[in-house]
C-alpha cells in the first residue's frame, strides 16, 4: 500500500490543500492570546471581613468562625485558610480544577447569605468576596501622587473615579488601595472633660447618631403643585458637626467642640503607603483566576488615558508595575529562538544534501508544519506561551525528520539511475510505514503527559498537544506534500553537478565518517559481549545518575518584580513600624538594579498585621542590570541587614502561582492540629532546628504569639453593686479605642463615616485607662479603675486557620546551590528529630506540595512512557522483540541528558523531566530506521540478520546523523538561551542537546548488537518451544 501516490500523481490537488492549511495557521495565530503561561489556576475566592477595633480572638469567634462552619459546607472546596487579625478577617477558598469559578462564586454568595445572621450586628459592612487568588502577585500597580492635595483627597478621587473604572474590567478579580486613607470626620474627644459634664461616650454616639440622619421625609401633592420634602437633618463637615449639640446643661448648650477636637481626617489611621520615599496611594490590579493576563492589562491600558483626564491636574496617575512587560519579552525571546531553530534545521539538511532543491522540500515542510498547528491551538483553546512555543521550538527538530527520511529515501533511488517520479512512488512506497511507526511511537510517548494529574498536568497538556499535532501534521506533510514536491523538483543531474571547495570538503568528510563508522561497527559486531555489557552499564548508570542529580520542580523565573514583606517587633507602634518601613525602601532604592518600589504599612486585608509591611521591587530591564533576580536579592538583603529593628523577606515574584496564601518566603510547610499550645511549640521548635541548617535561607514562621496584650480584668461584683453592666464597659473601651464607625455621612459620589475614638494623649499606653469613665444605669460616671484592673501579656497578633483548625506556616528559601528536593529531605529529616504529638497534621503547601507529588509520579511517568511505545511498536511490528531492542537505546539518552544537566549546574525539575521523556521518543528513531531496512533485506533479500543489520547500519547512516542534528539544532537555541524566561527554557535545551549527543553516539553501535542478540535469543525460543516472537506482518502488496 502507498499512501503517497495520488498526492504524488496530482501536484495542484496536495499544493491547494498545502496552501489552505497554510491561510488557516496564519489566521489562527493572529486569534491566538498571547500569556506567560498555560490557564492552571485553581479556582480561588477571597473573602474579607472588616470589624474596626476588634481583636484577633474576637475576629476569630464573631466572624471567621461562623463563616468558616458555612463555607466548610460546600461541595468542592479543597482547601480553606483563614487569617483573623486586628480588625480583619481574611478568608481563601481554593475549589477543585473541574469546578467553574461562576459556580464557585454562587456558592460563597449563598453561604455568606447563610451566616449573616450569626455575625455581629454592627459590623460596618457585610463579608465582601473577590475572585482573586492572594497569592497571585498583582498584574499591574498604579500610583497615585500629588505634591499639593492630601492623601485622603487623593483617595477619594481614586475610589470614586478609578477604582470602579477598573473593576468593570473584563477579568480584573480585585482592585485594592494600599495605603488608602478614606476621608472621615473624626470625633477625638477628651474623656475627663465630657465625665466632668456627667455625659459618656455613649451619649456623643448617640447624639451624633440622633443629629446626623437621612431619612426619607415624604412629599406634598396638592391640586396644582407638588413638592419634595427635604430638610439640614444631615451634617457633612467637620465644622457642622463641631457646632452639634451634644447635651443641655443648666439651661445651656454643650456643644461637641467643648468636648472634643473634631477635624477631617482618615477613616483608618494607621494605614500609610509610600511610592519610593512620596506618600501615595497604590491601586494594585489582581486578575480574576483564568484571565488572561495579556488580555486585561491591554483592556486597563485602553482606559489609562481615561482615567489621567478624570483626574484633577494636580494629581499624577503613574504605572509603577505591568507584569505583562516580561511575560512580552520572554514570549518575544522563545519565537526569535524558534526562527533561528528553523534557520539551523535548514542549514543542517543544505549541509548533508548539498542540493538546493533538495534543501527547498524540507524548508517548506517544516515552517507548513508549525503554522497549521497554530490552527488546531486556536480550536482547543491554547494560547501561545512559553511553554507552547518551546513545544513548536523543540517540534521544529521533530518535524523536519520525516521529510528529511523520505528525501534521502527518494534521492538513493534517483542515484540508483530512477527518475524522479518513479524514485518518488518507489521511495515514498518504501518509507511510508517507517514515517508512520516513527509518528506514532513519538506521539506515544507524548501520551503519559496528558494523563499527568493536578497543576502540573493541566501546565503540559498543552505542551504534549501541541507537540503532537505539529508531528501529526509533519507526518501528513511528509507522505504527500514532499514525494510529490521530490518527483518535480530532484533531477539525476543534481547529483551528478559539481560542487565548490567547501561542499567537496563537506562529502569527503562524510564518506570518510561513513568508512571510518564501517570499520568501527565491523569491530563492534566481532566483540558483541563487551558491547552488551557497555549497554547494561549505561542502564545501570541511567538508574545511578536519577539517584544522584538533585531534584528540582520548577525553574526560579526572573520576572524583574521582587515581593518583599517586612516584619518588625510584634510589640512595634504604628509610628516606629512608618519609620522603619521608609529606612528600607531608602536602602532598597541605593541599589543601582532597583528601578522603583512601592510599599505599605496597616492593616488593610492585604496586610495582616501592625508590625508587617509589603514592599513591590521593580528592577530595571535585564538588559540595563548588572545582575539577575536571585542575586540583586542578595545585595539588597545585605544593605537592609544593618536597619535595627526590622527584617526584610524577599522572593522573586512568578508565572507560576501555585500558592494560595502569601508567605515571606517561597517554599511552604504548614502545620496544623486543635491544640494551639502544642501548635506554638511544635513550630517554634521546628523553625529552630531548620535554622540551623545550611541549606535553607530566610527561615521564618507566620506564627505571631508574642504580641503585647492589656487584659482588662473586670470586677464583677464592684460593677454589679455600682449599676455598670459589662456590656456598657465594653462599649466604652470600643468608643474609646477602636476608631468606631458611628454615622454615616451620604453623598451623591460616595459615603463617608464619622470616627469616634478618645484623644491621642489619651491613649498612649494601659495607663491611659485611668482616665475612662464608663456610665452606670443611674447616669453616674464611674472610673475604669474602680471597675476593673489591667495587666500586661502576650498574645496573638493573628490567629490562622487551615481547614478550620489552628495552623501555622514556616516558610524557607534555598540556599545558594541548594536544590528543592535537599530542602525537602531537610525539612522532613527535621521532623523526625522533634516530638510532633498524632494530634498534629503537617504538610507541605504550594510548590513544595506539587513538587513531593511530582517526585512519585516522575518515575511512573517515564516507565509510562516507555511501556506506552512498547504496547505501540508492538502492535506495528507484530513482534515482542523488536520494541525491546529499539527501547533499548533510551538508557543512553538518559545518561546524557542526565550528565548535561549535573555538569551545567541544573537540578532535575519538571522542565528536565520533559526534556527526557521528548528524548525517548527521538532516539528510538535510530534504532526504528535501522531494524526496519534489516527486516526488509532479509524478508526480501533472504540475507542473513549480521549481514540484514550491517547493510541498514551503513545504508541509514547519513539520514540517522541528518535526523539527530536537526533535533540537535532545534534544541541549540533553548540551550543558549540568556534573555527573559531563559531559566524555563535552558534545562530543556540542555537535557535535550546532552541526551541526543551521548545516544547518537552508543546507539549506533549498541542497536545493532542488541538486535543480533534477541535474533538469536527468539531463535532459540523458537527451536525449544515453537514459540516465535517475531511474527512480522506482511505488508507486501500492489500499490494502490
Amino acid at each position: 500500500m502507498n499512501p503517497s501516490r495520488i498526492f504524488t500523481l496530482r501536484p495542484v490537488a496536495t499544493s491547494l490543500l498545502m496552501v489552505a492549511i497554510l491561510l488557516v495557521g496564519l489566521l489562527a495565530y493572529r486569534l491566538l492570546p498571547v500569556s506567560a503561561l498555560p490557564e492552571v489556576d485553581y479556582p480561588t475566592i477571597q473573602v474579607t471581613t472588616f470589624y474596626p477595633g476588634a481583636s484577633p480572638e474576637v475576629m476569630t469567634g464573631s466572624v471567621t468562625a461562623p463563616l468558616e462552619r458555612q463555607f466548610g459546607q460546600m461541595p468542592g472546596l479543597t482547601q480553606m485558610t483563614s487569617t483573623s487579625s486586628g480588625g480583619a478577617s481574611t478568608i481563601v477558598l481554593r475549589f477543585n480544577l473541574e469546578l467553574a469559578l461562576d459556580v464557585a462564586e454562587q456558592q460563597v454568595q449563598a453561604a455568606i447569605n447563610a451566616a449573616m445572621s450569626l455575625l455581629p450586628k454592627d459590623l460596618p459592612a457585610p463579608p465582601i468576596y473577590s475572585k482573586v487568588n492572594p497569592a497571585d502577585a498583582p498584574i499591574m500597580t498604579l500610583a497615585i501622587v500629588s505634591p499639593t492635595m492630601q492623601v485622603t483627597q487623593l483617595h477619594d478621587l481614586v475610589e470614586t473615579r478609578l477604582a470602579q473604572k477598573i473593576s468593570q474590567v473584563s477579568g480584573v478579580g480585585l482592585v485594592s488601595m494600599s495605603g488608602g486613607r478614606r476621608p472621615a470626620v473624626r470625633i477625638k474627644i477628651n474623656p475627663t472633660v465630657i465625665a466632668g459634664m456627667n455625659l459618656s461616650l455613649t451619649d456623643v454616639q448617640t447624639a451624633v447618631m440622633n443629629t446626623n440622619v437621612n431619612d426619607p421625609k415624604g412629599n406634598f401633592d396638592g391640586k396644582l403643585r407638588s413638592f419634595t420634602i427635604d430638610a439640614n437633618d444631615q451634617l457633612k463637615s467637620a465644622e457642622e458637626y463641631r457646632n452639634m449639640i451634644v447635651a443641655w446643661r443648666n439651661g445651656a448648650p454643650i456643644r461637641l467642640r467643648q468636648l472634643a477636637e473634631v477635624s477631617e481626617g482618615p477613616e483608618n489611621a494607621y494605614l500609610a503607603a509610600w511610592v519610593n520615599e512620596k506618600p501615595a496611594v497604590i491601586v494594585n490590579i489582581q486578575r480574576q483566576p483564568g484571565a488572561n493576563v495579556i488580555e486585561v492589562v491591554d483592556r486597563i491600558q485602553k482606559l489609562m488615558p481615561q482615567l489621567q483626564a478624570s483626574l484633577p491636574a494636580a494629581a499624577q496617575l503613574e504605572v509603577l508595575t505591568d507584569r505583562t512587560m516580561t511575560i512580552r519579552a520572554s514570549v518575544a525571546d522563545v519565537q526569535h529562538e524558534l526562527f533561528m531553530a528553523v534557520i539551523l534545521v535548514v542549514m543542517v539538511i543544505y549541509l548533508f544534501l548539498r542540493n538546493v532543491p533538495a534543501t527547498i522540500i524540507p524548508s517548506v515542510a517544516v515552517p507548513l508544519s508549525l503554522i497549521g498547528t497554530f490552527a488546531v491551538m486556536y480550536l482547543a483553546g491554547f494560547s501561545i506561551n512559553n511553554l507552547t512555543l518551546m513545544a513548536l521550538t523543540i517540534a521544529t527538530g521533530f518535524v523536519v525528520d520525516d521529510a528529511i527520511v523520505m528525501i534521502e529515501n527518494i534521492a538513493r533511488h534517483i542515484e540508483n539511475g530512477a527518475s524522479a517520479m518513479e524514485a518518488a512512488l518507489e521511495g515514498a512506497r518504501e518509507i511510508g510505514f517507517t514515517i508512520i511507526s516513527l509518528t506514532f511511537s513519538l506521539i506515544a510517548v507524548l501520551i503519559p503527559l496528558l494523563f499527568m494529574s493536578d497543576v502540573v498536568g493541566r501546565l503540559f497538556r498543552e505542551f504534549a498537544i501541541t507537540l503532537a499535532v505539529a508531528i501529526l501534521i509533519s507526518a501528513f506533510i511528509s507522505l504527500t506534500l514532499t514525494p510529490m514536491m521530490c518527483a518535480r523538483l530532484l533531477k539525476p543531474e543534481d547529483h551528478q553537478r559539481r560542487h565548490g571547495a567547501f561542499m567537496r570538503w563537506v562529502e569527503a568528510s562524510f564518506n570518510h565518517l561513513i568508512a571510518r563508522y564501517d570499520v568501527a561497527l565491523q569491530w563492534v559486531l566481532n566483540r558483541q559481549r563487551l558491547t552488551l555489557q557497555v549497554a547494561v552499564g549505561t542502564l545501570v548508570l541511567t538508574v545511578l545518575l536519577y539517584l544522584v542529580i538533585p531534584k528540582g520542580f520548577f525553574p526560579i523565573e526572573d520576572t524583574g518584580v521582587i515581593q518583599g514583606i517586612t516584619e518588625a517587633d510584634q510589640s512595634v507602634s504604628f509610628a516606629a513600624m512608618s519609620e522603619r518601613q521608609q529606612l528600607v525602601a531608602k536602602a532598597v532604592l541605593e541599589d543601582p538594579n532597583v528601578a522603583s518600589l512601592s510599599s505599605f504599612i496597616g492593616i488593610d486585608g492585604t496586610n495582616p498585621t501592625l508590625n508587617t509591611g509589603r514592599i513591590q521591587i521593580n528592577l530595571k530591564p535585564l538588559a540595563e542590570r548588572s545582575d539577575r533576580v536571585e542575586a540583586v536579592i542578595r545585595h539588597i538583603q545585605t544593605r537592609v541587614a544593618d536597619i535595627p529593628g526590622i527584617q526584610l523577606y524577599m522572593q522573586p515574584i512568578q508565572d507560576l502561582t501555585i500558592e494560595d496564601r502569601v508567605s515571606k518566603t517561597r517554599f511552604q510547610f504548614t502545620i496544623e492540629g486543635p491544640d494551639e499550645q502544642e501548635l506554638v511549640r511544635v513550630t517554634e521548635t521546628l523553625v529552630d532546628q531548620l535554622r540551623q541548617s545550611r541549606k535553607l535561607a530566610d527561615v521564618a514562621s507566620d506564627l505571631q504569639n508574642q504580641g503585647l496584650q492589656a487584659y482588662v480584668e473586670i470586677d464583677r461584683d464592684t460593677a454589679g453593686r455600682l449599676g455598670v453592666t459589662i456590656d456598657a464597659i465594653d462599649n466604652a473601651l470600643y468608643s474609646a479605642y477602636g476608631q468606631r464607625l458611628i454615622s454615616t455621612i451620604y453623598t451623591q459620589s460616595n459615603q463617608y463615616r464619622v470616627v469616634l475614638d478618645v484623644a491621642s494623649d489619651f491613649s498612649l499606653s494601659p495607663q491611659s485607662l485611668s482616665q475612662l469613665y464608663v456610665p452606670s444605669l443611674s447616669g453616674q460616671q464611674i472610673p475604669m479603675s474602680v471597675l476593673a484592673k489591667v495587666t500586661e501579656s502576650t498574645t496573638f497578633l493573628a490567629i490562622n486557620h487551615l481547614n478550620q483548625f489552628p495552623s501555622a506556616t514556616i516558610s524557607f528559601n534555598l540556599a545558594s546551590g541548594v536544590s528543592l528536593g535537599d530542602a525537602v529531605d531537610v525539612v522532613r529529616q527535621a521532623q523526625k528529630t522533634i516530638r510532633i504529638p498524632p494530634s498534629i497534621r503537617t504538610h507541605f503547601q504550594g510548590a513544595a506540595q506539587a513538587f513531593e507529588s511530582s517526585l512519585t509520579n516522575t518515575v511512573l511517568l517515564i516507565f509510562a512512557a516507555i511501556i506506552t511505545m512498547y504496547i505501540v511498536l508492538g502492535v506495528l511490528y507484530e513482534s515482542f522483540i523488536h520494541p525491546v531492542t529499539i527501547l533499548s537505546t533510551l538508557p543512553s539518552a538518559g545518561v546524557g541528558a542526565l550528565l548535561a544537566l549535573l555538569i551545567s549546574g541544573n537540578d532535575l525539575g519538571i522542565i528536565g523531566i520533559i526534556g527526557i521523556i521528548l528524548l525517548i521518543g527521538i532516539v528510538k528513531k535510530n534504532a526504528i530506521m535501522m531494524i526496519d531496512f534489516a527486516l526488509e533485506a532479509e524478508r526480501t533479500e533472504g540475507k542473513s540478520p549480521r549481514e540484514a543489520i550491517y547493510q541498514a547500519c551503513l545504508l541509514r547512516f547519513r539520514p540517522i546523523l541528518m535526523t539527530t542534528m536537526a533535533a540537535l539544532f532545534g534544541a541549540v537555541p533553548l540551550m543558549i538561551s540568556s534573555g527573559i524566561g531563559s531559566e524555563l527554557r535552558q534545562p530543556l535545551g540542555i537535557a535535550m542537546v546532552g541526551g541526543l549527543m551521548v545516544s547518537q553516539v552508543l546507539t549506533l553501535f549498541t542497536t545493532p548488537v542488541i538486535y543480533l542478540y534477541f535474533d538469536r535469543l527468539a531463535a532459540k525460543l523458537k527451536a525449544r518451544t515453537g514459540w516465535n516472537l517475531n511474527a512480522p506482518p506482511d505488508y507486501s502488496g500492489p500499490d494502490s
